[in-house]
């Protein structure tokens, strides 16, 4: 790695990635050109709220490895790695848990959102609570420029940087304070036309065959005032038009455009769409096919990930001791 800014994300392994994941991994491939870059398979944050469902951990972990190989990240350009595999972000942890107030955690939004979107599920724990700190101490043991995030994610940030601030000024200056990178990528939305999670089962996973693809597509929301074929449609509140501009923008004006003159149905739109998503995906379809077949050679790229994650975070985790006079 050289003298380029710091990078740093990551994914909890909670299954395969699907398209909207897919806009996060372009803005990533994107950063990987152009700095030094740092993103982890965050299966120590996939406990905060899943610790219960830990038997497919390990699987989803080399499938979320696969699924960012064959969509282009680079293991000669980017350090992947596992975050558990890096014991030094556990100290860092600790080290930061030990100056950061409890208040800076309860207030993050996230924390009473997921309370009350998850209500039923025991996590009202302490590694919950926790989790914007975990996230803080992943960014500072790499001494991270700038983190590449989603609005909703800009407050955990802030306390990454209040920690930081806090800890330069108790001992000595050692962390940057980390930047957001709001991604560039076009969101793609959930086929229900709400944001694609797989919480609410509205996503198309990258891995998707093209006949499931079709499937998926076909039970898209289109115009709920178009009854009938010949009506003029509104491709404004058409989900599948939403998904036209993201993967078929060179036929989106033409497909607008005959739409709103009922020169298109809607059936005949959505098979486009269709058509145009499984062309789209076939290089990565390809790329993974082709990886499936050498997995001692993905776990060669995580274990030379583990070790590149490792002596920096040691690093920093030696520094941070002889702050604080350790």
């Amino acid at each position: 790695m050289g003298n380029k800014k710091v990078v740093l994300s990551g994914m909890r392994p909670s299954g395969p990635l699907h398209l909207g994941n897919y806009s996060v991994l372009k803005d990533w491939i994107r950063l990987q050109e152009e700095h030094d870059c740092y993103y982890f398979i965050a299966d120590w944050h996939a406990l905060t709220t899943g610790y219960r469902e830990t038997g497919e951990l390990s699987g989803n972990i080399q499938e979320m490895l696969l699924d960012w190989l064959s969509a282009g990240l680079d293991p000669e350009r980017s350090v992947l790695f596992r975050q558990s595999a890096v014991l030094e972000q556990a100290e860092l942890y600790l080290l930061l848990a030990m100056i950061t107030p409890i208040a800076w955690l309860e207030r993050c939004p996230t924390f009473k959102e997921q309370l009350r979107e998850l209500k039923g599920k025991e996590i009202n724990t302490y590694g919950f609570l926790g989790y914007p700190l975990l996230q803080a101490a992943d960014i500072l043991a790499y001494r991270a420029d700038a983190v590449p995030v989603g609005e909703d994610q800009a407050p955990h940030l802030e306390i990454t940087r209040e920690i930081a601030r806090r800890f330069n000024h108790l001992y000595r200056k050692v962390f940057p304070e980390p930047e957001s990178l709001f991604g560039s990528a076009s969101l793609v939305p959930g086929t229900d036309g709400r944001k694609m999670s797989k919480s609410y089962d509205n996503y198309i996973v990258l891995s998707a065959s093209p006949e499931e693809i079709k499937k998926k597509i076909r039970s898209m929301i289109t115009d709920p005032r178009r009854a009938r074929r010949s009506d003029p449609g509104r491709p404004d509140v058409c989900t599948v038009y939403e998904f036209q501009k993201v993967f078929n923008p060179g036929e989106r004006q033409e497909i607008e455009e005959s739409c709103r003159q009922a020169g298109i149905g809607c059936v005949q739109c959505k098979e486009r769409l269709a058509s145009r998503l499984c062309r789209y995906l076939e290089p990565f379809a390809e790329k993974r096919r082709e990886l499936q077949g050498k997995p001692h050679r993905l776990q060669e790229i995580l274990e030379a990930g583990n070790q590149k994650a490792a002596r920096v975070a040691r690093q920093t985790l030696e520094m941070v001791r002889e702050a604080m006079q350790l």
